[in-house]
């Protein structure tokens, strides 16, 4: 199966954001929800069990000039084995234009036993834009290892490269992954990233964030927060304190 959610939204003169395309596909339907302030919120939920082996999913977000907008998903996105072997692709695309601001806070992806998920994600930013990501990925549901995951962030800012970074977990992964110099055991990993044109100015200090989460400043205007706990309510407390003492 291939799906396609698309979102547009654009700033719309009264202080608000409109949003001129909302349109879904299969398992990727979209429902507009209350955003903060200016923001036009958009909620994706699972429409049908996805994404099963063979599938292509995608979400392709842009934000007009001044636009604002918070995107969120209704439950966790559970990667499933399909019948012929075949590894899924979820694929999510964000372009922000000059001055706006997006925060993409999904539920976590959980690796289900069997499965082959390969997720990609790239955001363009134009330089004044801000961008508020959190990204949650966990290996197996509870007693049960997990499926074979390989996940890329690829983020440019002003058309220059500001961070790619590649992961790769599960059955088939290169070896070490889940040793002392990876994973150490843990089972839930995830990340914020944060871009924001006033850490030009005063970048927040990079230091540790509990024993197994760090801040780290990127050679640009952001800042990515990495997090490892045992259980994903554990990771979402790790994040959701950097989000709070940071004031994201």
């Amino acid at each position: 199966m291939r799906a396609t959610a698309r979102i547009h939204a654009v700033a719309d003169g009264r202080g608000s954001t409109a949003l001129p395309l909302l349109a879904g596909e299969g398992p990727l339907a979209l429902r507009r929800t209350r955003g903060r302030g200016a923001e036009a919120g958009v909620m994706l939920v699972g429409a049908m069990s996805a994404p099963l082996g063979g599938d292509h999913l995608t979400v392709e977000v842009t934000a007009g000039p001044a636009a604002r907008l918070a995107l969120a998903s209704a439950a966790a996105t559970l990667a499933l084995p399909g019948r012929g072997g075949e590894p899924a692709r979820y694929d999510v695309r964000l372009d922000l234009a000059e001055g706006a601001s997006v925060r993409w806070l999904p539920e976590p992806l959980v690796s289900v036993r069997g499965s082959d998920l390969r997720v990609r994600t790239r955001a363009e930013l134009a330089p004044t834009a801000r961008l508020l990501l959190r990204e949650e990925q966990v290996l197996g549901r509870t007693g049960e290892p997990p499926g074979l995951l390989r996940s890329r962030l690829t983020v440019g800012l002003g058309g220059r490269p500001l961070l790619d970074q590649e992961l790769t977990c599960g059955p088939g992964a290169p070896g070490g992954w889940d040793g002392p110099a990876g994973l150490a055991g843990h089972r839930a990993l995830g990340q914020l990233l944060v871009v924001d044109p006033a850490f030009a100015g005063a970048p927040p200090a990079a230091g540790p964030l509990g024993e197994f989460a760090a801040v780290t400043p990127l050679a640009g205007p952001a800042v990515l927060v990495t997090a490892l706990a045992p259980d994903a309510l554990r990771l979402r407390e790790l994040l959701d304190t950097a989000l709070r003492s940071y004031g994201w």
